[in-house]
């Protein structure tokens, strides 16, 4: 069997076993498609059918979780954690909750998972989880109650050495926090079982801010390869979350012009810029239950309101895809080309759809994959379980240089990985290679597992 073959059965059996999952479909397939040079000139990959194996999870574990709410209704929502591969160090990935989650969106995380952890270098297997739990417009007390019974019941399935969650959309300090309390009061111990904890028992600096600042910096490191920097650029920004509030701060920093930034209604676009004391006001609107970035429109004087539209219509230099996957069609990036963005890095995962970025690759743009550019939080959730294994905490600074150290890596990993396999500047390539590898040799050397 040739090895175009090969592949291609590979996914077909990936079809074939999760029928209706398209988000793990779309995932696998990005990666397969482009691991073809690799597995010519590695037999043994074809031979001990590395592939076959990596994109079978370890382990889907699928749970109920019965809550009250305030009025003493019972709800069930459902859990689940995907625990993906484990062949370069525990499974690490975050919890999800949002009324989308299902056990596809959770195995297209994890799947991605495996190789942005690979990309950080750090002893890290991939995994991801989740509930279709919705925590909008809940109470704290709703809140502490279903992340008390999703730990109980998620708390036989992890560990500082076997499983270490973190946060993701819907989850922050307060939800992890809720689950740390109790698996300390079922497991008994205090270890570093989650991350994302609040500084003041357990968690790192820089931690939420560690994905936005990491594109950033991965964006700057794309930019210098070409003898340019990020200062002066007019960026948009899609979300308004996390994630899209510390890419803008930086992005402030630096000295861009951050012009956008979204939700599920709508963007805004501010010709003036956002500056520091406008971020103040979108971090303390999103803090608060169900505010939504059109009050920054009627907040601040020259900002337009774009009604059900994402960012990808203003005129930049810059985006930064920072809300969900798939945000980015093949007709948004036609526009984004035409109106002169020449630099797209993912901050969301998977926020680009297929023929978006080839059609940002064919431009002779520069394009950050989410598994490089947004690697950033992982590798400080690491930093955070290093920090725990030592009983000691680092400076502000400590854990942001190696942020910046770390994501420099990854970058050069990503150039030398595609330049290798002969498509130089292709970063998408770059990083499913330079992840994989590691990951493929190390279930070579630990046998049919």
């Amino acid at each position: 069997m040739n090895v175009k073959e090969h592949i291609h059965n590979v996914l077909e059996q990936v079809i074939k076993r999760n029928p209706g999952e398209l988000e793990f479909h779309q995932a696998v397939k990005e990666v397969l498609e482009t691991l073809e040079p690799v597995m010519s000139r590695r037999p043994e990959y074809v031979e001990a059918n590395i592939l076959g194996r990596v994109v079978e999870p370890e382990r889907v574990i699928i749970f109920r979780v019965p809550w009250q709410d305030d009025r003493g209704k019972v709800h069930v929502s459902r859990g689940f954690r995907v625990q993906f591969n484990s062949s370069l160090g525990p499974y690490k990935g975050g919890i999800r909750f949002h009324p989308s989650v299902t056990q596809g969106i959770i195995k297209f995380l994890g799947f991605e998972q495996i190789f942005k952890n690979s990309l950080t270098t750090m002893p890290l297997g991939g995994g991801k989880g989740g509930s279709d739990f919705d925590p909008k417009f809940k109470s704290e007390p709703e809140i502490m109650r279903f992340c008390q019974s999703f730990m109980t019941e998620l708390q036989r399935h992890i560990g500082a050495d076997t499983d270490v969650p973190a946060g993701d959309i819907g989850v922050g300090a307060r939800e992890v926090g809720f689950m740390f309390g109790q698996y300390k009061r079922l497991q008994n111990e205090f270890t570093g079982v989650l991350t994302g904890k609040r500084i003041n028992w357990g968690g790192s600096l820089i931690r939420p801010e560690a994905t936005g600042y990491g594109a950033v910096y991965f964006a700057q490191e794309m930019l210098k390869a070409k003898n340019d920097n990020i200062e002066g650029k007019t960026c948009v920004v899609s979300g308004s979350g996390n994630v899209a509030q510390h890419t803008a701060e930086k992005l402030i920093e630096l000295g861009a012009r951050v012009v956008s930034l979204s939700d599920s209604d709508g963007a805004i676009y501010d010709p003036a810029g956002i500056d520091l004391e406008k971020l103040r006001f979108v971090m303390q609107l999103k803090s608060i239950h169900g505010g939504r970035i059109r009050e920054y429109a009627e907040r601040f004087k020259g900002v337009e309101y774009l009604q059900g539209s994402r960012p990808w219509i203003i005129e930049c230099d810059c985006a930064f895809p920072s809300a969900t996957q798939n945000e980015i069609s093949l007709a948004d990036a036609q526009v984004m080309c035409a109106n002169g963005c020449r630099l797209i890095c993912e901050g969301a995962n998977m926020p680009t759809e297929p023929g978006a970025i080839n059609l940002a690759l064919s431009s002779g743009g520069l394009f950050g994959p989410s598994k490089a550019a947004n690697a950033g939080g992982v590798a400080v959730s690491a930093l955070e379980m290093s920090q725990n294994s030592m009983r000691l905490k680092w400076s502000r600074e400590e854990v942001d240089q190696k942020l910046q150290n770390i994501m420099k890596a990854i970058h050069i990993q990503c150039v030398e990985a595609a330049e290798e396999y002969g498509m130089e500047g292709n970063l998408v390539a770059g990083a499913n290679i330079a992840g994989f590898v590691r990951v493929a040799d190390a279930m070579l050397d630990q046998g049919v597992v």
